[in-house]
């Protein structure tokens, strides 16, 4: 038997003039190397590899682009999937700013400005704040208030609340970095009033209270208030990650933090409003003032397009147009139901489908371990695994989840975001193809 070696495509084969015309030629020479150097060690290492699929492996390889996804997965603020969807405002914004904007000019003075007062000022109207300053992620704005208010100097946290985030980011690892000098109070699962206060020296910046993000400590546990914390004489820094505006027992929230007098109060943008990806501070104007003095805020702060989309999300907020975060949300099971029957009565043809109850959640480290009722749709079929695979591959890719060898799509994004016939349509072909023309 010849050796498959010898049958390998040459590189110059593989550099078809569309694939160069459509994704450039070095990236298409890059990728062609790169594949059939895998396939000569495959080879090598007595694997049998399928040549005539190297054309479509290499056309896989060079579409792996941001695209547009469909998300039937349930989780609202799915992270994987670029946590929230734009409102229409937001998006004009940001395609407005795309050119030359006055990112950084005073239209009114005639001369250079200062970047994100216009966004700053939404803020404080939005969350009753002195003042306030935006970085590209809540991460981000912990870190530079450290660095800007806490560096060489040690701050305290509660042993339960040293939490890894997604991505590996742990906060013992962000306070190091930002060159804050950790110190642990309390157990992990009760810390005290008392265990601050033991531990206020002058070396001592400040007390961070962290969110919990994705785990959530129930049982014997408990935790001081953050009004009792706002008694110690150093400063209150709070990372409420997701949080939410108003009082609610469900997460922290701004008003809390803000009624209780913190210095500083960190969140992500996202998260809280269902905008682009940004950390938000609020607080104390001095404060304030010291970390955008600090050089890491430069080095954080957000792009033009990323500033305009949140001064426009914020806007829908300050006239209580709701974002298509909190329209997902507030869909009632009536309405689900009702649209969710239509698409089975549509789809019945193609396959074994039915009405399913499912549990979403927002997702996004934002209320671990809560969920509330939605509905979706159930697909039973002998070949799951590869319909997930087809369903991956259409334009635009479907994603949802398998459960009990039924492949589930929640309902709620899908039909906020109006993709209701492009799901339907890759449904119906992709079990075609499975299962040859309907009936």
């Amino acid at each position: 038997m010849a050796d498959q070696r010898a049958l390998l495509p040459k590189i110059d084969t593989l550099l078809d003039p569309v694939l160069v015309e459509q994704f450039g030629r070095e990236r298409v020479l890059r990728h062609a190397r790169r594949l059939v150097d895998d396939c000569r060690k495959q080879i090598a290492q007595g694997q049998t590899v399928d040549l005539t699929t190297i054309p479509a492996r290499l056309l896989d390889a060079l579409n792996d682009g941001l695209s547009q996804v469909i998300n039937g997965t349930g989780v609202l603020l799915h992270t994987n999937l670029g946590r929230a969807p734009w409102g229409e405002n937001a998006r004009n914004a940001a395609r407005a700013a795309q050119g030359y904007c006055n990112v950084e000019f005073d239209l009114v003075a005639g001369r250079r400005g200062t970047r994100g007062r216009a966004v700053e000022d939404r803020i404080c109207a939005l969350m009753k704040a002195p003042a306030a300053l935006v970085v590209n992620n809540c991460a981000g704005a912990v870190m530079v208030m450290l660095a800007a208010l806490a560096h060489g100097r040690s701050v305290l946290v509660s042993r339960g609340e040293l939490v890894e985030i997604g991505g590996g980011f742990r906060v013992p690892d962000v306070m190091k970095a930002s060159g804050a000098n950790l110190r642990e109070v309390g157990t992990t699962n009760k810390t005290h009033l008392a265990d601050y206060q033991t531990e206020i020296t002058d070396d001592v910046a400040g007390v961070l209270r962290i969110h919990h993000s994705n785990f959530k400590q129930i049982g014997f546990v408990s935790q001081p208030a953050l009004s009792e914390l706002a008694t110690l004489p150093t400063r209150l820094l709070i990372d409420l990650g997701s949080g939410q505006l108003d009082y609610d027992a469900a997460e922290p929230s701004v008003a809390e933090a803000m009624a209780a007098g913190a210095d500083i109060v960190c969140m992500s943008g996202d998260k809280l409003l269902g905008g682009p990806q940004s950390g938000i501070m609020i607080g104390q104007t001095e404060a304030i003032e010291k970390i955008r003095r600090h050089p890491m805020y430069r080095a954080l702060r957000p792009d033009k397009t990323i500033l305009a989309a949140l001064e426009a999300t914020i806007d829908d907020w300050l006239r209580q147009q709701p974002t298509p975060l909190e329209r997902m949300r507030r869909l009632t099971l009536g309405e689900l139901s009702e649209r969710v029957h239509s698409w089975c009565q549509e789809l019945h043809q193609f396959g074994s489908i039915e009405l399913v109850r499912t549990e979403a959640t927002i997702g996004g480290g934002s209320l671990p371990g809560q969920s509330f009722e939605s509905i979706g749709i159930a697909i039973n079929h002998p070949k799951i695994n590869d319909l997930q695979r087809l369903l991956l591959s259409s334009k635009p890719p479907i994603i949802g989840r398998i459960q009990n060898q039924q492949f589930i799509f929640d309902a709620r994004a899908i039909i906020t975001l109006q993709q209701e016939a492009p799901f339907l349509n890759a449904i119906k072909s992709t079990l075609t193809s499975l299962d040859g023309p309907a009936n």
